[in-house]
């Protein structure tokens, strides 16, 4: 009998090895990608204090769009990035949250470069 592969856990586990090796500080936070079938979110973390220092997602009021496709992933990367740029954080470490670079995930990366983040 073959067991039938849990592609969140398999994720879990690649989010866990990846964040044992890159770390946010207060100089470049980490830039935290979740995403759900209907929606995506991003935090800039300070690990070292353990706390949120920006975050933008799709279940914001002023985003009106569907969460769940690239254009949504792109604007909440510019989203991100002007946030960030405002309380002068220019650096991150782009945390992909064991997902693989590809579709929303490098669209939403692609968006925070844009607007003037750089990883």
């Amino acid at each position: 009998m073959v067991k039938q592969l849990n592609k969140n856990k398999s994720r879990l586990k690649r989010h866990r090895r990846v964040r044992g090796k890159i770390s946010g500080t207060a100089e470049r936070p980490r830039l935290n990608v979740f995403r759900s079938s209907k929606h995506i979110y991003a935090q800039l973390i300070d690990d070292v204090n353990g706390i949120t220092l920006v975050s933008a997602s799709t279940v914001e009021k002023e985003f009106t769009d569907n969460g769940g496709n690239k254009e949504s992933a792109r604007l909440i990367g510019k989203a991100i990035a002007k946030r960030a740029i405002e309380k002068n954080y220019k650096e991150v470490v782009f945390d992909r949250g064991g997902y693989v670079y590809h579709g929303r995930i490098s669209e939403l990366a692609e968006g925070a470069r844009e607007c003037g983040l750089k990883f």
